[in-house]
């Protein structure tokens, strides 16, 4: 089925249409990841995105049990040069048609991924479609000009009740933004009690638990746009212990009166951060287009803890007082790498110093 996908400037390509089949309008990103491509399409941070892949193939390996980062994927579509029609890998249980088509997502394939990529990288992310070919071109056009996108991302990944996931170490409470899977996994690993919340949990309704440590998790959107739970923060910082990945990272930079922007095209993909206290370089998964403004960090109240090494955006934050850090990365190595695994280390000994003087 001959597909288009259209672009917000009036640029289209023409590609072969493969999963869901109905239109959308979402705002298009690339992904430079060369692995993971069943993470990143069930990552809550892709929500309400078009997702172009510059690998060329994807699909290789099929779809499995194991590696889902949410249930319920909640991205607009993918965009592939060639998709794998056969799956070769003996964890598989599905293609990656087959998976798209029962989660009603569309894809579109043929797509010229390099000339798509340096289109999004001169003009910025932008509004995109995948239409049927067969549309009427000017009125499908018309509909993606008109289209406002949401603002609520949040909202419509959170968990709407609390959920626990027990186990026998620290009692972490985990703030749902769009939570991952591998975010999850990592911590019963190193055997923490978790009680995962709602987006909108009160600074009360957390403490009520007696966390040893409040993780906010990744997520979609802009971060301006949770002003609640920006002050939920101010509330709760310095009473417990606080880690926050990636959109949870951009919500503690502005409660502690940082501000944050939107980037051309953002990260999404594997990027080099460097960490400045020891100077190594690791490589990170990442997949956010927001991020925190330098020049807003105030040294008073904020270190600067990671760089990425390509535009020198803040990839990490410290607080100078309170047992709090950030990170923008993900460090729970899906859909990869594994270098960043250790921060998940960095939370647990800070909830056992603040036990043991608390």
């Amino acid at each position: 089925m001959k597909r288009w996908l259209i672009l917000e400037d009036g640029t289209y390509f023409e590609g072969e249409g493969f999963g869901g089949t109905s239109n959308v309008i979402g705002e298009i990103v690339f992904t430079t990841g060369m692995t993971g491509y069943q993470e990143t399409i069930t990552s809550q941070s892709t929500n309400g995105q078009i997702v172009t892949f510059t690998y060329p193939l994807i699909g290789n390996c099929g779809i499995n049990r194991d590696d889902f980062e949410s249930l319920s994927p909640t991205c607009k579509g993918i965009v592939v040069k060639e998709h794998a029609r056969l799956a070769s890998n003996w964890r598989s249980q599905m293609t990656l048609d087959e998976f798209l088509t029962r989660k009603g997502i569309p894809g579109i394939a043929g797509i010229d991924t390099r000339a798509l990529t340096r289109k999004i990288r001169e003009k910025g992310t932008m509004k995109a479609s995948i239409v049927d070919a067969s549309d009427e071109f000017h009125h499908a056009y018309d509909q993606l000009k008109a289209a406002v996108l949401p603002t609520n991302q949040v909202e419509q990944v959170s968990t709407v009740k609390p959920y626990p996931c027990p186990g026998i170490g620290h009692n972490v409470v985990i703030l749902d933004l769009g939570l991952k899977h591998s975010t999850m996994q990592e911590l019963v690993k190193r055997e923490c009690n978790l009680t995962v919340l709602p987006f909108n949990a009160t600074a009360e309704e957390i403490l009520e638990l007696s966390p040893d440590g409040v993780l906010l998790t990744n997520g979609p959107g802009n971060p301006k746009n949770l002003p609640t739970l920006v002050e939920m923060v101010k509330e709760i910082q310095g009473k417990v212990p606080l880690f926050g990945i990636a959109l949870g990272h951009q919500i503690f930079a502005l409660a502690n009166g940082a501000d944050t922007y939107k980037m051309t095209f953002g990260h999404h993909g594997n990027h080099p951060v460097r960490q400045l206290e020891t100077g190594k370089v690791h490589f990170s998964a990442q997949g956010h287009g927001f991020a925190v403004e330098k020049t807003s960090v105030d040294p008073d109240q904020l270190t600067v803890t990671y760089l990425e090494i390509n535009d020198q955006s803040i990839e990490g934050l410290k607080h100078n007082k309170y047992p709090a850090f950030s990170v923008q990365f993900q460090p729970d190595a899906s859909p990869g790498t594994h270098d960043a695994l250790y921060v998940f280390d960095e939370f647990i000994a800070m909830m056992d110093t603040w036990k043991e003087h608390n």
